[in-house]
């Protein structure tokens, strides 16, 4: 009796292990076993993520967003990993990762094609002499402030790889400073009540766009690095290429799948399959062009018939994306995260300096800009500061970084401390800036108004 619970005990044990068959001294992992770390680890991540994201809410008066971003850094070797790393190992072993990065990217470019069927185009027709002015800005701006401060940094040690040649380490610099968090200014824009404003579809669309530069700028980077000079005219060539084919074209070879639904009162499977069909095949070549997922689904989105479609592919595909696919972008990224190798005073001050000239080149840029495109002052104010959010894209594009060597985890660490400040002081500056005078004004609804959807793209009502 004592063998069998000794045995029993011993399989229990085991669960979290890896079955495949033995390689050199140790086990591989089987399929079953990536199916069972899965569902574990979509189990603490949900947990987590809305924990966090309520107690953000409810004491710090973040967002959901902000709440689940550093939901993935706790769960990462930050918080979770330094203080219990048996445990994170057993959770979230390196071999599992690949299958929630797939999921991570799903998700995150699946919210931006809801993002985008919410753009109003009218809206940017009617400002676009501002839109384009402060995205001009938004990234001249970091590439002057990133070749003046690069100097400085190129020879301390942990930060950029050895050989990289200035250039190449401004133009990184540049592109990182010069990041939108697009999906999480998306999200912020949506939580605020502003996806149907003026300001928010501005402050979107310039976001949008700078990001995309940051991305053009990261394939050059690449390229001169040794990824050879055919990645940086994919990545541009592909991706100026997709995007005017949607605009131009794929706009009208739409339309008859939005008339078809609205004919039929309800969207069946047929087409709900189709439109995935569709956003997998537009993530799919943004993703093989070098650019990103997110800008694909978020094209396809922009190019997708007002009306019932629209609503129809919201109401069936928003609730799982937000709630569930989300948080394993976020987890993800914050697995990546190693906050303490920021371990001195003078990497400290490194860090403080390059967070001032990131908010400066941001949200000073992005203020004027604006400002001299005929905005009011606080209207500007509030473009600032939205633009000023860094969040996970940040993560991505210094996570390629580090993985392709063109900076060391000190510089990594550095950039995700920027990202995090910036991110989390985005609300905050927001409502201090423009949200709290418009909501006074009734130009706004009031902050925790949205109910249980809060998460999700703002309702579009459906036109006739």
């Amino acid at each position: 009796m004592g063998d069998m619970v000794g045995e029993l005990l011993r399989a229990i044990g085991d669960v979290m292990g890896a079955h495949g068959p033995a390689i050199s001294s140790a086990k591989s992992y089987a399929p079953a076993d990536y199916s069972i770390h899965f569902f574990l680890q979509i189990a603490v991540i949900l947990l987590v993520c809305r924990a966090v994201g309520w107690l953000a809410h409810r004491f710090l008066g973040q967002p959901q967003v902000v709440g689940e971003m550093i939901a993935g850094v706790v769960l990462g070797p930050s918080l979770f990993g330094l203080f219990f790393p048996e445990w994170q190992a057993v959770l979230f072993p390196k071999e599992t990762r690949n299958v929630l990065y797939v999921g991570a990217q799903f998700g995150v470019g699946l919210y931006m094609f809801l993002v985008g069927t919410t753009l109003r185009l009218d809206h940017f027709q009617s400002k676009a002499k501002s839109a384009a002015g402060v995205s001009a800005a938004g990234i001249a701006a970091p590439f002057l402030f990133a070749a003046l401060i690069t100097p400085f940094l190129i020879d301390i040690p942990g930060l950029f790889a050895d050989g990289l040649g200035q250039g190449s380490a401004t133009l990184f610099l540049g592109a990182c400073i010069a990041l939108t968090a697009f999906p999480m200014l998306a999200r912020i824009i949506n939580e605020r009540g502003l996806a149907n404003t003026s300001l928010g579809t501005l402050s979107l669309t310039a976001g949008a766009f700078d990001d995309a530069v940051s991305w053009c700028v990261l394939a050059i980077v690449l390229a001169t690095f040794g990824g050879g000079p055919g990645i940086a005219l994919l990545a541009i060539g592909g991706g100026l290429s997709f995007a005017l084919f949607m605009l131009l074209v794929g706009r009208r070879l739409l339309v008859p799948l939005g008339e078809a639904v609205a004919a039929r009162g309800e969207m069946t499977h047929g087409v709900l399959a189709v439109v995935l069909m569709l956003y997998a095949m537009a993530a799919f070549f943004m993703d093989a062009v070098g650019i990103h997922a997110v800008f694909g689904g978020f094209l396809l989105g922009v190019c997708m018939p007002r009306g019932l479609l629209t609503e129809e592919i919201k109401r069936k595909i928003e609730p799982l994306t937000v709630v569930l696919l989300l948080p394993m972008f976020f987890t993800y990224s914050g697995l990546n995260t190693q906050l303490t190798t920021v371990n001195s005073l003078s990497l400290l001050a490194v860090a403080l300096g390059i967070l001032l000239v990131s908010i400066a080149a941001k949200f000073g840029a992005c203020w004027l800009a604006a400002r001299l495109a005929g905005e009011d002052n606080r209207t500007a104010m509030g473009i600032g500061a939205l633009m000023n959010a860094r969040g996970l894209m940040e993560l991505i594009i210094i996570n390629i970084g580090l993985q392709k060597g063109i900076i060391g985890p000190t510089l990594f660490a550095i950039m995700v401390l920027m990202a995090i400040v910036t991110t989390v002081m985005a609300g905050p500056l927001f409502e201090f800036v423009y949200g709290r005078r418009a909501r006074e004004a009734g130009e706004l609804g009031r902050l925790g108004t949205e109910g249980p959807d809060e998460d999700a793209p703002p309702r579009e009502p459906v036109r006739t």
